[in-house]
């Protein structure tokens, strides 16, 4: 996939953040956070643009990937506050609590390209579900709410597995019935949140696919 990105170079103390950014809003898409349970909205554009991004995410290291979701439009249904998203590894050195300051930074941005391996991005994920079993395992995604902003930190093969979740919901969702008629279809769920002690409910963000209106234009796949 190829992705058309901005990029800053945002400093916060001593230190410089690289900072990715879709160049365009992904309009039909829209996060709320999870509390205990988050919802992941979005038609096919969306979906696939965000799998392009967790592909990105895994294999990029030292960069920070914000995803202002709150800037598209308003979704007809759902529940929860509207969140963006930010995407980063274990070892950025991120903290919430310090992103208000670096997004205020994030001003002028360079126009980027980047292209993804849609190839490598199925190797990691499978590679990583193969582990995903074992006692051991610890390759998980933690997650952080701050400044109406959903915080995922990962490596390379969760986001990898994350990336092809959500491709397959954008490839999938589109066929899914009743969703010519404006009604979203549960698809998956973001593998492998990190869930907080002491048991309840368990925390998930589902992922759902909904076209977006005038529903008129949507036609199911061989239809």
């Amino acid at each position: 996939m190829r992705l058309r990105l901005h990029e800053f170079r945002p400093r916060l103390g001593p230190h410089e953040h690289r900072v990715v950014q879709p160049r365009e809003t992904l309009r039909h898409t829209s996060l709320s956070a999870p509390d205990p349970i988050g919802l992941l909205l979005g038609d096919h554009d969306g979906l696939s643009r965000l799998a392009g991004l967790f592909s990105f995410a895994a294999c990029s290291r030292r960069t920070i990937v914000h995803v202002p979701l709150r800037d598209g439009i308003p979704a007809d249904e759902g529940w929860g506050e509207p969140v963006d998203l930010v995407l980063a590894h274990h070892s950025s050195g991120l903290r919430p609590s310090k992103w208000p300051d670096l997004r205020r930074g994030l001003r002028q941005g360079t126009p980027l390209t980047a292209r993804t391996d849609e190839a490598r991005t199925a190797r990691d994920a499978g590679s990583w579900r193969e582990e995903w079993d074992r006692a051991d395992f610890r390759e998980d995604l933690r997650h952080a709410t701050h400044a109406r902003t959903f915080f995922l930190f990962g490596s390379r093969g969760v986001f990898a597995g994350a990336a092809t979740t959500l491709a397959y919901a954008a490839g999938w969702g589109p066929r899914q019935k009743r969703v010519h008629t404006g009604r979203s279809a549960l698809m998956a769920a973001l593998p492998s949140l990190i869930q907080p002690p002491g048991g309840g409910h368990p925390v998930e963000v589902l992922i759902c696919f909904k076209p977006y209106p005038p529903y008129a234009h949507f036609r199911r796949p061989g239809r």
